[in-house]
C-alpha cells in the first residue's frame, strides 16, 4: 500500500513535470495539431493561436500523445488531465465525467445516464454531442476547463471536451493499420483492437477519409450466482449447480468505431466536410465486484448478524442475473467555413441518434422496498430498458479576420432533442406464487416521452489596449423550452389484485410537465503577455445546465406516500421535475516557458460559486432517483502542469490539481439511507462545509518519454507514466456512505520505430494494484431477509466498480 508521503512526493513531482497536453487555440480550418516547435493549436477559441498564448485553462492532447500514452478512451485520457475526472465504472455504465470537483450526486451507478453527469459539454468537431468515443484517428481532443457558457452554452458548467478529428487531405492517399493484443492477469483469453483509416484524394478539390476499427474485449469479472431459471430457482442456493452457475468474464465489450468523411475545397475560401461516426457498443454486464460481503456479517431481519455463506473474490459479481447492454450511437456532421475577408462564416448542422437496450438485475431494489418479494422463496427480478434519442443541432458564426486591436466573434444556435424510454420489470413465476395466470409477468412499466428546444445567440468582443494586454468581453442569451410526459403502469398486481383482464395488460396514462426558461451568461478576460513566453490572464465565466424532468410518472390526486397500502412508485409534484442551475467562475493564471523553452510551467487558481446546484435525491413514494435543486455549493483549487525537455531525447512532464469542492448552504434530505433491519428509507440533510462526493482533492500525473535513434530511419524508445489521486466521497461529507481510497497506476512501454512502421511492447497497472473507482448504492443495503419457509434471501444491493488488474499487451501500427 502506498504510503501517504510517498503520495505526497509523487503529486510533489507531477506538479513540477507536466505531459504533451497544453493549453491552445486555433482557426476552423487548421489542418494540423504542431505549430513552430513544440507548439498546440486547437480550436478553442475559434481562432488560431498558439499553445501558450491562449489566455484560459485548456489541455490538448494530440494524436501522438494519445498513442504514446495509450490513452485510448475518455477516461484514461481525463486521468492525465489536472482538474479533470472521470468515474470509471467500465463501458456498460452512463460514467460520470467530472470538472473541478463540480458534482453533488452521490458516487453510484449511472444506469441508462446519456449526459455524463451533465455538468460537461461534448463537441464532436463543431457538433455538440454527449458520447464516450473512442479517440481514433483523432487530431487531438481537447479539454477547456472552467465553465464555458458564451461560446458553448448548456452543459457547461464545469467545461468542455473537444474531439477534433483529422480530416481528408487532397496531397496523396496515406493510411494507418493498427492492431493490439493485450490480456488481463484475470482474464480469459486475449482481447483483440484492430483498425484502418484511409485518406484519398478524389481530384485536386475533393478528398476522402475513412476508418473503422473493431474492439473485442474480453473482460475479467466473473459472475459466479447466475441463476439457471430466473424465478424457477432459488438464487441463494449456491451450493446447487442447478440453481445458481458461473459465468466467466461478464464485462466483456465489443465496440464498432467507425467514420467516413468527405471533404469539398471548391475554391481557397470555402471549405465543406460532410462526415458520418458511428460507435456501436455491446457489453455484457458490470465492472462490479462484492467482495465486501466477505468483509463485516450482514444484518439480518431479526436484528441477527449472519455471514455471507460463500466468499467472493475480488473480481467476482454476486448478482444474479446477467446485465448486458448495447449502446449506439450515429452523427452527421455537415460542417463549412467560407472566407469573407473580413471574417470567416462557419456553419454546422448535425443530426444525431442515439439507442440502448440493456437488462439489469432488480432483485436487490424490489426486495428493499418491503413490498414481500422476499416471501416468494424463488424471486428472481430483472428489467429490460430502451431508449432513444433524435437530435437536431444548427449553428451559425462569424468570426473577424481583419488585422487590428479589435477583434470579435458573433452567432446564433438552435438545438431540438426529441427522447423516449420504456423500461420493464420482470418478475418470472411470481403470478403463479399469487395464483393468478399472467406468463409475461410484468411488474412495472414506466415510459417516458421528452421534448427540448434551445435557442441561444452570443457573440464575444476582444480589444488590445497595448501589445502586450488584452481585453475581451462575451455574453449569450439562451431561452429552452422542456416538455415531459409520463407514465407509469403495475400490471402484475392490478391483474392479481384489481381483477384486470390480462389480456389488457398494459394501461399507460402520461402526465405532461412543461419548463420554459430563458437567462444571460457572460464572460469577462484579460491577460498581459510579458514576453513571448510569459503571460498571466484573469477571467470571469459563467455556465448553465438546463432543467428536466426526473423521467418518474406523477402520483395520482390524493395519494399519500405514507399509506403502507399503496404500493406504486410515482414522483409528487415536488419531484416531477427540476430547475436549471449555473456556475460563475473566477480565475487567476499563467503561461510560462524557460529556459530557452525547454521547461513549460503553466499554473491556475479558481473559485467557482454553484448556484442552485441540482443534487440526487429519491421520491417519497418508492425510494426511486430523482434530482432536485439545492441552496448552493462551491469549488476552489490549484492546477499546474508542465514539461521538461532534459535532453533531446528525454522529456519528463507532469501535472498536479488540488480541487476544494464543498456545499454552501444546507441541503434537506440530500441523503437517503437505510438503517437495518429493515430497508424504510430515512434521509440527512446535506450540511454547510460538507464536501461534495465524486472527484479526489489531489490528484497527479507523471510522464517519462525516452527516444534514442539507433540506425538510419530507427528509433528505440522507453515510457514510463504514472497518475495518482487521493480518496474520493461516495456522499456529501462522508456521512452515510463510505470512501473509497486513493491509488497511484504505473505503466510502462518499449518501443521501436522504423520509418512508418511502430511497435510498443506495453503493462498497464504495473504492479497490479487493486483499486475501487465507484461504487452500487451503499453497505447498509446488504442485509439479510427470509421467505415463507424461513430460508434467507441474501441482499446483494452495494458493490463496488474496479480498475482492470494488470494488462499486458503489443500494439502495432503501420503508416503508408
Amino acid at each position: 500500500m502506498q504510503s501517504a508521503h510517498t503520495f505526497r512526493m509523487s503529486l510533489f513531482i507531477g506538479s513540477v513535470l507536466s505531459p504533451a497536453m497544453v493549453p491552445a487555440v486555433a482557426h476552423a480550418q487548421a489542418e494540423t495539431a504542431q505549430a513552430s516547435g513544440n507548439e498546440i493549436i486547437v480550436t478553442a477559441t475559434r481562432r488560431a493561436d498558439t499553445v501558450q498564448d491562449v489566455p484560459f485553462n485548456i489541455a490538448a492532447v494530440t494524436a501522438d500523445a494519445l498513442e504514446e500514452q495509450r490513452t485510448l478512451d475518455l477516461e484514461s485520457i481525463a486521468a492525465t488531465v489536472p482538474g479533470v475526472y472521470i468515474v470509471d465504472a467500465g463501458p456498460r455504465q452512463g460514467n460520470t465525467i467530472v470538472f473541478r470537483g463540480l458534482n453533488a450526486d452521490p458516487l453510484t451507478a449511472q444506469d441508462g445516464d446519456n449526459s455524463g453527469g451533465g455538468t460537461v459539454a461534448i463537441y464532436v468537431g463543431e457538433i455538440p454531442l454527449y458520447v464516450n468515443l473512442r479517440p481514433i484517428d483523432m487530431e487531438r481532443v481537447e479539454f477547456l476547463i472552467g465553465p464555458q457558457g458564451t461560446l458553448y452554452g448548456a452543459g457547461t458548467l464545469g467545461g468542455a471536451v473537444r474531439y477534433i478529428p483529422n480530416r481528408p487531405q487532397f496531397d496523396e492517399i496515406s493510411g494507418e493499420v493498427r492492431t493490439d493484443f493485450y490480456d488481463y492477469k484475470r482474464g480469459g483469453g486475449i482481447s483483440t483492437d484492430t483498425g484502418m483509416t484511409v485518406n484519398v484524394p478524389l481530384g485536386d478539390t475533393l478528398a476522402f477519409r475513412g476508418s473503422i476499427d473493431l474492439l473485442n474485449d474480453q473482460g475479467f469479472i466473473d459472475q459466479p450466482f447466475v441463476v439457471t431459471e430466473a424465478g424457477a430457482v432459488n438464487p441463494d442456493d449456491f451450493g446447487n449447480p442447478d440453481a445458481v452457475k458461473r459465468v466467466k468474464d461478464t464485462n466483456w465489450a465489443e465496440i464498432i468505431s467507425a467514420r467516413a468523411a468527405l471533404r469539398w475545397q471548391p475554391v481557397d475560401a470555402l471549405d465543406i466536410n460532410l462526415t458520418y461516426y458511428l460507435q456501436d457498443l455491446k457489453v455484457g454486464g458490470r465492472q462490479l465486484t462484492h467482495n465486501s460481503l466477505n468483509d463485516q456479517p450482514l444484518l439480518d431481519s431479526n436484528g441477527d448478524f449472519v455471514d455471507f455463506p460463500v466468499t467472493v473474490g475480488d473480481y467476482e459479481n454476486a448478482l444474479r442475473v446477467l446485465e448486458p447492454n448495447k449502446i449506439r450511437n450515429e452523427l452527421f456532421a455537415l460542417e463549412a467555413a467560407l472566407d469573407l475577408g473580413f471574417a470567416e462564416l462557419t456553419s454546422a448542422t448535425g443530426y444525431s441518434k442515439y439507442s440502448d437496450d440493456g437488462n439489469r438485475d432488480q432483485t436487490d431494489l424490489l426486495i428493499t422496498l418491503e413490498y414481500s418479494y422476499e416471501a416468494f422463496p424463488t424471486f428472481t427480478s430483472r428489467t429490460q430498458e430502451t431508449g432513444e434519442e433524435e437530435t437536431w443541432t444548427q449553428e451559425l458564426r462569424l468570426v473577424s479576420t481583419s488585422a487590428g486591436p479589435l477583434s470579435w466573434i458573433v452567432g446564433g444556435f438552435y438545438n431540438q432533442r426529441d427522447a423516449e424510454s420504456l423500461s420493464l420489470e420482470f418478475t418470472p413465476y411470481l403470478d403463479q406464487y399469487y395464483g393468478t395466470d399472467y406468463p409475461a409477468n410484468i411488474e412495472y412499466v414506466q415510459a417516458v416521452r421528452e421534448k427540448l428546444k434551445e435557442y441561444a445567440v452570443y457573440g464575444e468582443v476582444g480589444y488590445e489596449i497595448t501589445p502586450e494586454w488584452q481585453v475581451t468581453l462575451g455574453g449569450r442569451y439562451y431561452k429552452y423550452d422542456y416538455k415531459v410526459a409520463s407514465a407509469f403502469d403495475l400490471p402484475l398486481f392490478s391483474i392479481a389484485f384489481d381483477g384486470r383482464d390480462p389480456a389488457n395488460d398494459i394501461q399507460l396514462e402520461f402526465e405532461e410537465s412543461n419548463q420554459k426558461k430563458d437567462g444571460f451568461l457572460w464572460k469577462v478576460n484579460t491577460s498581459y503577455e510579458f514576453n513571448p513566453d510569459a503571460l498571466v490572464y484573469a477571467t470571469v465565466s459563467k455556465g448553465f445546465r438546463i432543467g428536466s424532468g426526473n423521467g418518474i410518472a406523477a402520483c395520482p390526486d390524493g395519494f399519500d406516500p405514507n399509506d403502507p397500502d399503496n404500493q406504486t412508485l410515482c414522483a409528487l409534484p415536488n419531484e416531477f421535475a427540476y430547475g436549471p442551475d449555473e456556475t460563475t467562475n473566477y480565475e487567476l493564471g499563467f503561461k510560462t516557458q524557460l529556459f530557452n523553452r525547454r521547461l513549460t510551467l503553466n499554473g491556475a487558481v479558481y473559485y467557482i460559486d454553484w448556484s442552485d446546484p441540482q443534487l440526487s435525491s429519491t421520491t417519497l413514494a418508492g425510494g426511486l432517483p430523482i434530482t432536485i435543486n439545492g441552496g448552493g455549493a462551491e469549488s476552489k483549487g490549484v492546477e499546474l502542469s508542465a514539461s521538461l525537455r532534459v535532453t533531446p531525447e528525454l522529456t519528463v512532464s507532469g501535472n498536479y490539481s488540488y480541487t476544494d469542492a464543498k456545499l454552501t448552504a444546507l441541503s434537506p434530505d440530500l441523503i437517503a439511507y437505510t438503517e437495518g433491519p429493515g430497508f424504510g428509507t430515512l434521509y440527512e440533510d446535506g450540511l454547510d462545509g460538507d464536501r461534495l462526493p465524486g472527484s479526489p482533492k489531489h490528484k497527479g500525473n507523471i510522464f517519462v518519454s525516452y527516444k534514442q535513434p539507433v540506425g538510419p530511419d530507427t528509433d528505440i524508445g522507453f515510457t514510463y507514466k504514472m497518475t495518482a489521486q487521493s480518496n474520493i466521497l461516495t456522499r456529501a461529507g462522508g456521512r452515510q456512505g463510505t470512501t473509497l481510497k486513493g491509488f497511484a497506476m504505473h505503466g510502462a512501454a518499449l518501443t521501436l520505430d522504423y520509418k512508418g512502421f511502430s511497435t510498443q511492447l506495453y503493462v498497464d497497472n504495473l504492479f497490479d494494484k487493486y483499486a475501487e473507482t465507484g461504487v452500487r448504492s451503499s453497505p447498509e443495503y446488504n442485509q439479510v431477509v427470509y421467505d415463507e419457509n424461513g430460508d434467507p434471501h441474501y441482499v446483494r444491493r452495494y458493490g463496488t466498480f474496479v480498475a482492470a488488474p494488470r494488462t499486458i499487451g503489443i500494439r502495432s501500427t503501420l503508416k503508408f
